[in-house]
């Protein structure tokens, strides 16, 4: 007989600290059932992250200053050194939770994060869903945080963790895990 994987996708914003992993990993210690991670790691748009400097230049009083010109060579080399930290991150990520034991794999996702999520929990019939951020105050106020997307997206349990931050910690303000 077959034994069951219980599939867990597990995006994250930043590299997992080994507490992190160790929290993760904690949630399913005592499941009968062999537990797969899939962890979804976000890379950064080059263009995206030079367009919001350029704006955070021109919207402050720094107007008087030359402008700042990027070639599509500058940047091919700074999406090329933003793959690279994220492969190399997830890398990390992955060696964490597979020295707990945890079966883990992994990918880098370029597409909109709730989407890779929704198409990454279809893929592999994920049973649920671990979304692991820092905290944004603003964005989860207005429900349009990755937590409050992916709730409206995917058909699976979403737990929402707070990176670098034990279950104590959060449990003030923690959302647990909750349905559709």
């Amino acid at each position: 007989m077959t034994e069951s994987t219980y599939d867990v996708v597990l995006l994250i914003e930043q590299p997992l600290s080994g507490q992190d992993a160790r929290q993760v990993r904690g949630l399913h210690e005592d499941f009968e059932e062999h537990v797969r991670y899939h962890v979804l790691l976000p890379v950064e748009d080059a263009a995206a992250r030079v367009e919001s400097a350029m704006g955070s230049l021109a919207a402050s009083e720094v107007l008087a200053s030359p402008a700042l010109v990027m070639d599509e060579a500058d940047l091919e080399n700074v999406q090329h050194e933003l793959l690279e930290n994220a492969r190399r991150d997830l890398s990390a990520c992955l060696g964490r939770l597979s020295e707990l034991g945890a079966d883990a794999v992994g990918e880098i996702v370029s597409i909109d994060p709730i989407d890779a999520l929704a198409a990454k929990v279809a893929q592999v019939d994920g049973r649920e869903a671990i979304i692991l951020t820092r905290p944004h105050v603003v964005s989860e106020f207005f429900h349009m945080d990755w937590t409050s997307r992916a709730r409206r997206k995917i058909g699976v349990p979403v737990l929402h963790l707070l990176e670098r931050e034990t279950f104590d910690e959060q449990a003030g303000g923690g959302e647990g895990v909750t349905g559709m």
